[in-house]
């Protein structure tokens, strides 16, 4: 109390305003904190995973296999070699997922697939037996290892990116990048959207098959490393990334023996895509969280999913299983004569660059990017800085240099998001909500808070039991 009585007073407040302003008034310096409660029914189960001996070494570990993971592209082949797929088995975005339940895009871009394969001659026989589900599978995407943008529907005929975390053996994939506006991922199926997969897979993909296997492997995190510097951060803004791979790719293309034309075709496609790069973050997002995932203990996030009905997390502390609620609609900005009524809710896996600390919680890095999805370069700063709050760590890998090469906040902590109420910032596409539609926009969400709060309730259930009080 004498030391207290002989400094002069430093003073932080928190909550409702009124004192701070009261001191303020009278000249005193005043830390004002911008704290709130937990959120609401979760101190229990907080009480429990914080007192679980096993997290913080869990914590560790599972960040240190994060930060480690590398992500080299190593092939390029049909999903029926890739991962065995058999007509009539499709996989998708986000947590599980009915026929019943499916939202616009999602059943429009199973429709697109279902004539892509040939197993319906028109929109009208496909939906009828996607909706009959005689001899229709479908499962998500990461229940199989890889992950896919938007609707994220893969269908045997489909090529994958093939991608290797040698260190912890991990392996990963996702489908090539259609581009932007009417497309599959999007829920269009249109016949410009079913050509368009049929040139994919008879020319694109074979020609960048041919590219990889002669030039040998792409260090994809390395690319990403540097995009992040260039403007890029992995989820709405790919332009550096894949200008990038398009120049280690090229030569190889060339002297490949495919015709001309076809390298020339090749060629123009990726470059007029920006987004084609984002196709190959997403890949490697998924080994480096896939690499932390099945640590008893640990409350390190390892995915975020949506299926444009429910949006679903898992933890690395309770493996597989998945925690969801209904997925909130993004807004942003909007193509043509499209608006928020218009908007389907959130949907894709690319909520998995957010997961490894990019998207939108490397806005910092990419100021341009709200010329994209709305919002100003100020807000930009200071998602990434709030992002840091619910993280647990920091990727050198990719540096911020606006931030003074701060690294890229990493490794959600379901804890920390419970205890501040700070939610994941991500920015996506948005998807129309009537299948056939296409892209409508591109704009900014946040996960539902019920998601996390589940995942740590079942956490807590997984810790041993409080020592009893003597």
């Amino acid at each position: 109390m004498a030391d207290l009585l002989g400094t002069p007073p430093r003073v932080v407040t928190a909550g409702v305003d009124l004192f701070a302003a009261a001191l303020s008034a009278q000249a005193v310096p005043v830390t004002p904190v911008d704290w709130r409660p937990p959120m609401p029914g979760t101190a229990h189960d907080l009480a429990r995973v914080l007192a679980d001996p096993r997290r913080p070494e869990a914590n560790a570990r599972a960040v240190s296999r994060m930060l480690a993971a590398t992500a080299d592209l190593v092939d390029v082949r049909p999903a029926r070699e890739v991962l065995g797929l058999q007509p009539g088995e499709f996989l998708h975005a986000g947590p599980p997922l009915t026929w019943d339940r499916a939202s616009g895009p999602m059943r429009g871009a199973l429709v697109g697939a279902m004539l892509f394969e040939g197993l319906a001659g028109s929109p009208d026989e496909a939906e009828s037996l996607l909706a009959r589900g005689s001899g229709i599978e479908l499962a998500p995407c990461h229940d199989r290892g890889g992950v896919g943008p938007m609707a994220g529907v893969v269908s045997p005929s489909m090529w994958l990116f093939e991608l290797r975390d040698d260190v912890h053996g991990g392996t990963s994939w996702c489908s090539l990048n259609e581009g932007l506006g009417a497309v599959l991922r999007y829920g269009a199926y249109g016949p410009e959207v079913i050509d368009r997969l049929r040139w994919m897979a008879d020319v694109l993909g074979p020609a960048l098959q041919a590219a990889v296997r002669r030039r040998g492997r792409v260090d994809v995190k390395g690319i990403v490393a540097q995009m992040v510097q260039m403007g890029d951060e992995g989820h709405n803004r790919n332009r550096a990334g894949t200008l990038m791979l398009l120049r280690d790719l090229l030569p190889d293309l060339v002297e490949s023996g495919l015709p001309s034309s076809d390298v020339a075709e090749v060629a123009r496609f990726v470059s007029g895509n920006d987004h084609f790069f984002l196709n190959l973050v997403m890949p490697a997002g998924k080994l480096q969280t896939a690499a932390a995932a099945g640590i008893p203990g640990s409350s390190v996030v390892t995915t975020m999913a949506r299926n444009g009905t429910d949006f679903g997390v898992q933890l690395s502390g309770t493996g597989g299983q998945w925690f969801t609620a209904p997925a909130n609609t993004p807004s942003g900005l909007y193509l043509g004569g499209y608006g928020p009524d218009d908007t389907n809710p959130d949907i894709g896996d690319s909520t998995i660059t957010e997961t490894m600390g990019l998207g939108g919680f490397a806005m910092a890095s990419a100021p341009a990017i709200v010329r994209f999805v709305g919002g100003t370069v100020p807000d930009a700063l200071a998602t990434s800085r709030l992002m840091y709050e619910i993280t647990l760590a920091e990727n050198p890998a990719y540096a911020f240099p606006i931030l003074e090469f701060r690294g890229a906040p990493t490794g959600i902590d379901v804890t920390l998001v419970a205890r501040t109420g700070i939610l994941p910032q991500i920015n996506t596409g948005i998807a129309g909500r009537v299948a056939g539609t296409g892209q409508v926009g591109a704009g900014l969400v946040q996960p539902p808070a019920a998601c996390f709060t589940a995942a740590l309730a079942a956490l807590a259930a997984t810790t041993p039991p409080l020592p009893a009080l003597k």
